[in-house]
């Protein structure tokens, strides 16, 4: 028996055998093609190119009817790609000049791309190769005669192991086969864990070399809530896991059948529990999970989905979408929050090494302003719609929020003079998700209409400590105390100046802290739709006396571990069934 630690990104437990796919590793056959079949051979490449072309259509339109508009545009890159002279062009030249056939043509056009998006070394460009590596599998199987993925050949249930699962591969899972999937590659952006969650697969992804620890058949467990996947458990272990299973079903069917019910506490206090977005498709998960509103609309999806970048109309269709399935609730817009690891640095001439701390966010939409006005003038035209408010992500000094509202100014008048109609009071706010602004927050808070505490981007800035990076994920936690000295600072910045303020993280939606945060004042969470019932459930469980014991209990603490055991212990009393601490045991 092995466990590999790896990604969460789709929740569930499944037990089942393995089906491996490895590495791209295709025997693609050399051979000289006589200077008169050449012509023919590059009309072989355009069929199969052509086939490849009308395959994936047929996916994006599928995509689109089953999991939505936003969910199908991950396929516009590949139906772009297959249609770039400057990638195909260079392929029939080699055919008609060196006579290579069409597959080594291939091949090695594609090997190239791909090398030269994976030494760029981030995330982004990742994602891009693996792209690249859907479309050469693809059209190598045209050309040689039969598909390269083995998916098509599975006959029985089972989960699927892979070096590097593709975005189309992920999309054409058949449900009823496919139970889960753990890969070796791959975060949480990615698009095929966008896909995952779309699909409700459970689903763990960067599981280091997982596809070489593991044969066909070799049973494993997968299990989206904490990221472990355990190849060839002995029977108590799969005991274990059929009962903390059966446990988590039981357990959030009842906190389903419970979420249409207030968000209070016992003694009156209301809690605004919000849904994460990333597609407008979600927001009926967010209803359905009792949420109250989307507190969070990452909208820089609309740029990772397409191989072109949006237009103000794409814009305007996303988020008056997004309005009308809200009903009348409320839904907070983040501007857009590109670089580091999701779009600039493909499009950088010279990547910058380290991203993280680069040109990201507000800052390159500062330096982007025609990009920038374009999704201002959307936003703004969407919200006659209903309840929307715009915040600025990233924000780090007095300056960037002051000239992000110039240019919003700029806009409201050009839609003015135009005479396009807008909402004239639409509530500006900001994230806070750096030291400086945390550290200032009683000077921004004279500036916007509300906050909203983004912990992923704060507890890694604070800490020094890269989210992503396995070496030092140990360091990486919410409950270190100069990180709950300055969400406590922010909360008491925004009530002296009667703002309202918000968490937005993933600290929101952990069960562990929802007490601590209702005790330092926070009236409003957001979070992944799935993640609302329970913490409802714990609302309802306690009252404001006794949550704003604990932080100041908690206030006192010097150690990440002290505070832990003090919320452990207090969730154990309240609700001593939270998934919060459920192990297989």
């Amino acid at each position: 028996m092995e466990s590999v630690q790896g990604i969460a990104v789709s929740p569930g437990i499944v037990i089942g055998p393995a089906f491996v796919i490895g590495e791209v590793e295709e025997h693609v056959p050399h051979r000289s093609v006589p200077p008169r079949e050449r012509a023919a051979e590059v009309v072989r490449l355009d069929d199969a190119l052509a086939a490849a072309l009308a395959e994936l259509r047929e996916l994006r339109d599928r995509t689109a009817r089953e999991l939505g508009d936003e969910a199908a545009k991950i396929f516009e890159f590949h139906v772009g790609l297959l249609q770039d002279p400057s990638l195909l062009g260079p392929i029939r030249a080699r055919i008609r000049e060196e006579g290579v056939n069409a597959e080594v043509a291939v091949a090695d056009r594609f090997r190239m791309l791909i090398q030269q998006f994976e030494a760029l070394g981030s995330e982004v460009f990742r994602q891009k190769a693996n792209d690249v590596i859907d479309l050469d599998r693809r059209i190598l199987g045209k050309l040689m005669g039969g598909t390269s993925s083995r998916l098509a050949r599975l006959k029985a249930q089972a989960v699927l192991v892979a070096h590097e699962l593709t975005p189309s591969e992920a999309a054409a899972i058949d449900r009823e086969r496919i139970l889960a999937f753990a890969t070796d590659l791959g975060g949480r952006t990615g698009h095929t864990s966008i896909v995952a969650r779309a699909l409700g697969l459970p689903a763990v992804v960067g599981c280091t070399r997982l596809s070489q620890r593991v044969e066909d058949g070799d049973l494993v467990i997968v299990d989206g809530d904490s990221g472990t996947v355990i190849l060839r458990p002995d029977a108590d272990t799969v005991q274990a896991y059929r009962e903390l299973d059966r446990r988590k079903r039981q357990y959030r069917a009842s906190l389903r059948a419970d979420a249409a019910m207030k968000a209070e506490t016992r003694d009156g206090t209301a809690i605004t529990l919000l849904g994460n977005i990333e597609f407008p498709d979600e927001i009926p998960a967010v209803l359905a999970n009792g949420g109250a509103g989307v507190g969070l609309y990452r909208t820089e999806f609309l740029f990772l989905t397409s191989p072109t970048e949006p237009l103000e109309d794409d814009h305007y269709a996303a988020y008056r979408r997004a309005i009308e399935l809200l009903g009348g609730r409320p839904l907070t817009i983040r501007t857009l929050d590109l670089g580091a690891d999701k779009y600039t640095q493909l499009r950088a001439e010279e990547p910058e090494r380290n991203p993280f701390l680069g040109l990201r966010s507000i800052r390159y939409c500062l330096q982007n302003q025609p990009l920038f006005k374009t999704q201002l003038r959307a936003i703004l035209r969407a919200s006659v719609h209903g309840p929307v408010k715009v915040m600025f992500p990233l924000v780090s000094t007095v300056m960037e929020l002051r000239q992000a509202r110039m240019i919003l100014n700029d806009v409201i008048e050009e839609l003015e003079e135009e005479g396009v109609p807008f909402r004239a009071d639409l509530p500006i706010g900001m994230m806070i998700e750096v030291p400086s602004a945390a550290l200032m927050s009683k000077a921004f808070a004279r500036e916007v209409s509300f906050f909203s505490i983004g912990t992923n981007d704060l507890i890694q800035y604070v800490l020094a400590v890269d989210r992503g990076n396995e070496r030092v994920a140990p360091l990486y936690s919410g409950a270190n105390p100069a990180v709950l000295q300055l969400v406590k600072s922010v909360v008491r910045s925004a009530r002296r100046e009667s703002i309202d303020v918000s968490i937005c993280g993933e600290l929101a939606g952990e069960p562990l802290y929802a007490m601590l945060l209702i005790g330092m004042g926070l009236r409003s969470l957001s979070m992944t739709p799935g993640q609302i019932p329970e913490i409802k459930k714990i609302v309802r469980l306690v009252d404001l006396e006794q949550c704003e014991r604990l932080a100041r209990r908690v206030g006192s603490f010097e150690s990440e571990r002290q505070v832990l055991n003090a919320l452990r212990d207090e969730l154990r009393a309240i609700a001593p069934d939270s998934t919060g601490g459920w192990t297989a045991e």
